[in-house]
């Protein structure tokens, strides 16, 4: 029995070449946000945050690979959230006692909440945050 062979047209087998080449420009790639889209949004978020605070929630956004796809603005939202949590509460003293991610979050929210306004912070944290 012999073996049936498909051949298909010129220009299909010259698209079939040319599609690895033209890949990258067809997929979708966000743009990391830059340094000073981080900082412009978080000057605007916390106007009273001091200058080594700044710096650093700035570099937290910049290196947290899970910001990489957020726009500025909540890159440095939830830089600055998870900077201070991390930093001014006992959050990570919960989470070593045992108690889950929620509720360690739920005992440092009211903490959290008068730091963030004392930097000038007018958003409330949301259930998830």
């Amino acid at each position: 029995m012999r073996r049936r062979t498909w051949r298909l047209p010129f220009f299909v087998n010259s698209l079939c070449l040319l599609i690895p080449v033209y890949w990258p420009a067809l997929r979708y790639t966000p743009s990391m946000p830059t340094r000073s889209a981080i900082a412009a949004a978080l000057r605007h978020l916390a106007p009273h945050l001091p200058a080594h605070e700044f710096e650093a929630v700035v570099d937290h956004a910049i290196d947290s690979p899970g910001l990489r796809v957020a726009s500025p603005e909540n890159a440095a939202w939830l830089s600055l959230v998870a900077y201070a949590r991390h930093t001014f509460t006992d959050y990570d003293a919960l989470l070593a006692e045992g108690h889950d991610r929620d509720s360690a979050r739920f005992f440092v929210a009211e903490e959290l909440t008068d730091l963030l306004a004392g930097w000038g912070v007018k958003r409330k944290l949301g259930e998830g945050e």
